[in-house]
């Protein structure tokens, strides 16, 4: 059974999928009855409001796409305008249509449930990933419950959408570890949201979900046989994704080719157990979304709903990820917070604005304001640290902003007082070419003595001309007497640390030991 628990995460385990609805229904796979209480297990949830149940037909209104609906247009509307929406599918035709499911006016409306998908082929969530997740948290503060669906079994086939050629296959232990890694990424961004970025309103709860939770005890023949029948290869070969695949050198397999009937069974198990009528996903998704909702069409008479939101991309156009080799990671080992938090200052003025709407929850008005500031004195560069902070916060927590700001004054301001209270977990982030010493302070030890225990100058004469000659720092102050003694408070800060400094671009770490 589903409990509910309010503040805080709690761990649970959710029943598996029921069975399907409608004619012929009845033969797409269930649970086993053995594992019912194990499927689709429910990883963590803050619940805040209880789930919606799906909707009775009787009760949808057979209405036109309406401007009337105020607070469905007021949640749809305004991300459309600060352009994290992009398209939705189906936009009219359907008995009910996607801002009157959001309209709180129509009874049984709310909360509504949506879901996006994550597939673990990395062990790490990238920017381009964030965005979908701010989809989800819009949302959330809403008052909807929200799904992160981690694609624990579709991992293992790699999605085409986008690619030019197939996905390194990845084995079932890396594939859990990626899964294990992206769930705890996910799990501590959901904690930064609610922490540091409450409105004031009553959200909807955000649960993480697995879905090897209802493939690892599928049978290949039942699955296709239940499954395969209700999608058609003529509309399945007349994707874009698989066009473009189909007619490259490489071709392509029939794993990816299954790719989007396993998506679409995912938005069907979401549907079936948690009401779920809308999918996030990027925009290169639009036809996996679309196999989803023919799918859940013909089995239920049901509609569902897809929303895409855009790709991040370089400065030249390229899309930003793992793929493309130019990811920024959200996991503090790939990218430290101040990489994170440079990524976003030096963003140029022509698109920090879009940025601003994108990647945070600032009100537009305010974000209007901020670009009036930035007319009047660009230099100041207001919007891109603004963007930088909300951001590096959301990401990496409160103290991860502060341990951006420490680094950034230590290397572009040369700030003796950020040095003194960094840690050396932060000076190895901000000088990641940096050597790592740790060397005893002996009595009299000299800065000559220093320079070459860090293997930082060559011996003999030539090593001493560069000290003598300027080319040496510690602690952004320059030393040029070989002899001099290391003094604690100068030459050493507060926290035990030296950062040694050759030439332009050599550091040296120093961590001193028995002071």
């Amino acid at each position: 059974m589903r409990s509910e628990h309010r503040g805080h995460f709690r761990r649970t385990q959710e029943p598996g999928a029921p069975a399907g609805l409608g004619g012929g229904s009845s033969k797409i796979p269930t649970f086993p009855a053995r594992h019912a209480k194990m499927a689709a297990p429910l990883l963590r949830r803050v619940s805040r409001a209880r789930w919606f149940s799906v909707p009775d037909p009787s009760g949808i209104l057979s209405l036109g796409l309406r401007e009337a609906h105020s607070g469905a247009q007021g949640l749809l509307a305004v991300q459309k305008a600060r352009g994290l929406f992009k398209e939705f599918f189906p936009e009219r035709g359907t008995k009910m249509e996607l801002p009157e499911l959001f309209d709180r006016g129509i009874a049984g409306n709310f909360p509504q449930t949506i879901y996006c998908g994550f597939d673990p082929t990395g062990d790490s969530l990238h920017v381009g990933h964030l965005l979908a997740l701010l989809g989800l948290f819009h949302f959330q503060r809403a008052g909807h419950n929200v799904i992160a669906l981690v694609g624990g079994a579709t991992a293992r086939l790699g999605d085409p959408s986008g690619r030019t050629k197939e996905r390194e296959a990845l084995d079932a232990e890396r594939v859990r570890s990626n899964a294990r890694a992206l769930r705890q990424g996910i799990e501590a961004l959901e904690a930064h949201h609610r922490q540091l970025f409450t409105n004031g309103r009553a959200w909807g709860s955000f649960t993480v979900l697995d879905n090897s939770g209802w493939y690892q005890e599928q049978h290949l023949v039942d699955f296709l046989a239940a499954v395969g029948g209700h999608f058609r290869m003529g509309t399945l070969l007349s994707r874009q994704s698989v066009q473009s695949r189909l007619k490259s050198p490489e071709g392509m397999s029939l794993a990816e080719f299954l790719y989007q009937v396993l998506q679409a069974y995912d938005f069907y198990c979401l549907f079936r157990r948690y009401g779920c009528r809308v999918q996030l996903g990027g925009s290169d998704q639009l036809g996996n979304i679309v196999s989803g909702y023919e799918f859940i069409h013909k089995l239920t008479g049901e509609d569902v709903f897809g929303i895409t939101i855009p790709l991040i991309t370089s400065t030249t156009g390229a899309k930003l990820g793992k793929s493309a080799g130019n990811a920024v990671w959200l996991n503090r080992d790939k990218t430290s917070p101040f990489e994170l938090y440079q990524f976003f200052v030096r963003q140029p003025d022509d698109s920090v604005e879009r940025y601003l709407k994108l990647f945070t929850f600032l009100p537009l008005p305010e974000i209007d304001h901020i670009m009036q500031l930035h007319v009047k004195e660009p230099e100041k560069r207001g919007p891109q640290k603004r963007l930088a902070a909300e951001v590096t916060k959301l990401v990496h927590g409160q103290e991860g902003l502060h341990s951006a700001k420490r680094c950034t004054q230590a290397l572009y301001h040369s700030s003796i007082d950020a040095l003194e209270v960094m840690s050396d977990q932060e000076l190895k982030e901000l000088f990641k070419e940096a050597s790592f010493s740790e060397l005893v302070l002996d009595p009299g030890t000299s800065v000559l003595d220093t320079c070459r225990k860090a293997n930082a100058i060559p011996d003999g004469p030539r090593g001493y001309r560069m000290i003598t000659e300027g080319g040496v720092s510690i602690n952004h102050r320059q030393v040029t007497n070989p002899e001099s003694v290391l003094v604690v408070g100068q030459h050493i800060l507060k926290n035990g640390l030296s950062l040694l400094k050759i030439g332009k671009r050599n550091f040296y770490i120093i961590k001193w030991l028995q002071l």
